[in-house]
């Protein structure tokens, strides 16, 4: 069986150069759209189990944040829902990935991913909570929607606290993050969540990129745009 290499799915981002040696797989990260950052990379690879892999990603070098190769290993999954570091090096412009496909088919990628899949249970999961509403602040400009999530009620005295995530859409550890702290604000039985729901109102946004989040990008939205440079003069066209 001949190597298959795609990522024409949620978050996918990868361009084959050349598969035909699976020991000599050479790769790159396409650009974001509209835009020159990139880093983010998740795709399958697909072939005979117990194949080992080298994967050279060539244009590592001109990543975003090269700097950010260093001491880096890249994350691979069988399942989707567990993921493991496997050994990776970088020479300062390569980024060399060595694996084995432990079952005939296998996931790599820049950090564990956080689908929309995902991204759409954590939502519906908080509205089992009375504790929780869940609104939406408008349409992306691919037409998803921007999820809040409001947690207790506002009051004279209380505090506005607004916390959100994925900015930057390829920072997927920020809504794992999110995950967890909406675990523990929710928690019924925890005296300090209640304590904080006492005294303020929490205003989530588990994702600020959902449309970079699907596309594969590292930085900006379906604009090209980087949104945590937006705050000062933000407009609906970008």
């Amino acid at each position: 069986m001949s190597l298959t290499i795609s990522s024409a799915f949620d978050s996918g981002n990868i361009v084959v150069k050349d598969a035909t040696d699976p020991t000599n797989v050479r790769l790159e990260i396409s650009k974001d759209h509209q835009s020159d950052f990139y880093q983010w990379f998740h795709f399958r690879v697909s072939g005979e189990k117990h194949q080992k892999l080298r994967l050279i990603i060539e244009n590592a070098g001109g990543a975003a944040y090269p700097k950010g190769w260093e001491n880096y290993q890249a994350v691979v999954s069988d399942d989707l829902m567990h993921w493991r570091r496997v050994p990776t090096k970088y020479d300062g412009q390569t980024l060399t990935i060595e694996t084995e496909l432990h079952v005939n088919a296998i996931y790599v990628a820049y950090f564990a991913p956080y689908s929309s899949e995902r991204h759409s249970m954590l939502v519906a999961g908080a509205l089992s909570h009375d504790t929780a509403k869940v609104a939406v602040l408008g349409q992306t400009l691919d037409g998803r929607d921007l999820d809040l999530i409001q947690l207790g009620e506002p009051g004279p005295d209380k505090r506005n606290v607004w916390v959100i995530a994925r900015q930057h859409p390829g920072e997927t550890m920020a809504e794992w993050w999110m995950e967890g702290f909406l675990e523990r604000m929710l928690d019924p039985v925890s005296a300090i969540s209640k304590e904080l729901l006492s005294q303020a109102v929490f205003y989530i946004v588990p994702n600020m990129n959902p449309d970079g989040s699907a596309r594969g990008h590292l930085r900006p939205n379906a604009a090209g745009m980087n949104l945590n440079r937006e705050w000062a003069a933000p407009y609906m066209e970008e």
